[in-house]
């Protein structure tokens, strides 16, 4: 069976991380790749960060893989102009993803790379779930006379299908986080998480505020299974959460909705200060071409040849210039092709 993969690589050092995962992918099983513009390179093209056709072809692929968007020359101070974040945003919205991925998981062989103490962090392996399409981010917003105003918004629906998604992933135990003891639209979203994960089988639930689960990643990491958060929440968590790793360089992530194709990215940015240079790390876009391989097509005996091949790459001592080391693109590409 051939997949119909629609690839974005974007801006900066897009491009160059792009194509060591359509190779990969290409020793893994029958793909047809169509490559699209978005981000600032559809804005020089087209004047617009996504164009309708890019989104009807994204619209009737079987998955979408994203590299990154953004840089410096789209930056303008007129709220009117383009800027290549709002192409990103125009996918979320125009193929209804509600619900954004990001796992956590130090490879053994980094555990000294990151800023916690080992005992701190071994046996971490998490999965934030984090709400994309509602809350504080998306109400009415506006400004009066010398104030400023944002309105956080949920509905019970937005609140239980976010729900739905992190119990199909918890082994053992999801932490609803939230601020029930100050907002309204907390005490929503923990009565309805209670009401629909409360007595689930086999699932321990447990309720925790959003400073605390601040605190709690930093001091115990290894305690979470599944962290089920609101928009906002989520967005702050997870950049948190990434630093267990020791590098942003290597979290991959996954935005998902209701059957249609979901949209793969790495969570690093475009990096336009190494842009061209071959020393971008591949290895987070890696290991998202790994979640749409799982997560995407239902591929999890090829999504896991991929992940122990980053692993077995890191294993013998690969490390990027992210990473402490001087490996390049290239290098760190062929070291990743030679363990599949």
């Amino acid at each position: 069976m051939t997949h119909h993969i629609v690839t974005l690589p974007g801006d900066g050092i897009g491009p160059e991380v792009m194509a060591p995962a359509v190779e990969a992918l290409n020793r893994l099983g029958d793909f047809e790749f169509t490559e699209h513009l978005v981000g600032g390179a559809s804005i020089d093209a087209h004047g617009t960060p996504l164009t309708d056709e890019v989104l009807d072809a994204c619209r009737r692929s079987d998955s979408v893989l994203l590299a990154a968007v953004g840089g410096p020359r789209w930056d303008s101070t007129d709220p009117g102009a383009p800027r290549p974040e709002q192409g990103l945003l125009g996918l979320r919205k125009g193929l209804e993803l509600f619900a954004n991925l990001r796992p956590v998981r130090p490879a053994p062989a980094l555990i000294d790379s990151s800023p916690l103490r080992r005992e701190r962090i071994e046996g971490t392996d998490l999965l934030v779930v984090r709400e994309l399409t509602g809350g504080i981010y998306f109400g009415e917003r506006g400004r009066s006379g010398d104030g400023a105003f944002d309105t956080c918004v949920y509905a019970t629906s937005e609140v239980e299908r976010i729900t739905e998604v992190a119990l199909s992933a918890a082994r053992s135990r999801i932490t609803s986080v939230d601020k029930a003891n100050i907002l309204e639209t907390s005490r929503l979203w923990r009565e309805t998480v209670e009401r629909m994960a409360g007595d689930r089988e086999g699932i321990e639930l447990e309720h925790m505020l959003v400073d605390n689960a601040a605190m709690q990643l930093v001091n115990r990491p290894s305690h979470f299974d599944v962290i089920l958060t609101e928009n906002m929440f989520g967005d702050i968590l997870s950049d948190e959460a990434a630093m267990i790793t020791g590098s942003i360089g290597m979290l991959p992530s996954a935005s998902v909705g209701a059957g249609g194709p979901g949209l793969f990215e790495p969570v690093h940015g475009s990096a336009p200060d190494i842009a061209g240079a071959g020393r971008a790390n591949p290895l987070a876009m890696l290991l998202s071409a790994a979640m749409m391989l799982r997560h995407g097509l239902k591929m999890e005996d090829e999504a896991g040849r991929l992940e122990s091949a980053v692993d077995r790459a890191l294993e013998s001592g690969l490390r990027t210039s992210d990473l402490g080391g001087d490996a390049g693109t290239e290098e760190a590409t062929e070291a990743v092709l030679a363990n599949l």
